[in-house]
Parts: structure tokens; C-alpha cells; sequence
């Protein structure tokens, strides 16, 4: 036996919640309750895990994830992601030159933020997770993955977060 095996076997493995959200997405802005309440809960015994699928209906959805990449860099995936979200509607009137003032609100280098949407350094992210959503069947969001599970959100919101913590209870059993 390996130390690697010692490792896995003594320490335990924390589920992770791969959440697939849409910056311009009302019902993604919503969820943040659920996940609120999931992370109050849980802790860091629960890994929360933001991944992209951006709507072709939302013209600046794209560039949001992008953004939200490189926040993620900088420290502030899930406060920028918050941030934008809460201000959706403005994103969809004024595209990237609100996702830079929500960098720079957030004392992130938001010229950083800027030159990131200029020069695409996140664009396979984003297009990975959105291939890989598709690939698993994910139409709309937010759509939540857990242990194999996916449970879509953009139909009702109605019973999710009880059906996360079901799961996730057994997982930590």
C-alpha cells in the first residue's frame, strides 16, 4: 500500500457541488440562497465548484464568465460572481464595462480584468465547461451536479437545496 492510499483512506473525500451558472441569469441569482445556505451548513466540508454555461440568449453572459475567471485568479471567483449576478440586469444594458467596475469595486485589478476579456486567456475554461455540461445534459441553469446527480434548477428552485443536503449527508455519512 502506498502513502497515497494511506491518504485516501484516512482522510475523507468532500463531496463537491458543481454548480453550472449563467452570470445573466435571473434563476441564477436566486440560487445564491441555496448556495448561502449550503456553505453556512457545510462549510468547508463541501466543496462548492462554479462552472460556466453561458446562454446564447444573454449577449454578454460569454464575457461575464470570462471575467469571473480572472477574478477567480485573482482570489474573488465567487464575491465577483455575486456581485455581478446582483446587478444582471445592468450587465445586459451595459456588457464588459460593468463586469470591469465590479472588479474594480472589488479592489481587483480591474485593468487586468479588462486585458483578460481583450485577450481571450480564458476562453478554453469557459468552453470546456460548457462542452462538458452539454455532454452530461445540462440545458439551462443553474443546473447542480452532485455525486453523479444532476438536478436543474432552471425549471423551480422548489426542494433542491433539501435534496443537496440529502445527498450531501449521506456522502459525509
Amino acid at each position: 500500500m502506498s502513502d497515497a492510499d494511506t491518504d485516501r483512506t484516512t482522510r475523507p473525500v468532500r463531496p463537491v457541488l458543481d454548480v453550472w451558472c449563467e452570470l445573466q441569469c435571473p434563476d441564477c441569482r436566486k440560487a445564491l440562497d441555496d448556495l448561502h445556505a449550503l456553505r453556512a451548513r457545510y462549510g468547508d466540508r463541501l466543496e462548492i465548484r462554479l462552472r460556466h454555461f453561458p446562454l446564447e440568449k444573454h449577449k454578454h453572459a460569454y464575457a461575464a464568465a470570462q471575467a469571473a475567471e480572472e477574478a477567480a485568479d485573482q482570489g474573488q471567483a465567487w464575491p465577483y460572481v455575486e456581485a455581478v449576478l446582483a446587478r444582471a440586469e445592468e450587465l445586459g444594458q451595459q456588457g464588459e464595462k460593468l463586469l470591469v467596475a465590479v472588479a474594480e469595486e472589488l479592489g481587483l485589478d480591474a485593468e487586468e480584468v479588462d486585458t483578460a476579456l481583450i485577450d481571450g486567456r480564458h476562453l478554453l475554461i469557459v468552453d470546456a465547461d460548457q462542452a462538458e455540461g452539454k455532454a452530461i445534459g445540462v440545458t439551462g441553469t443553474p443546473t447542480y451536479v452532485i455525486d453523479g446527480q444532476r438536478l436543474d434548477g432552471g425549471q423551480s428552485q422548489e426542494g433542491l437545496r433539501e435534496r443537496i443536503e440529502e445527498i450531501v449527508d449521506r456522502l459525509l455519512g
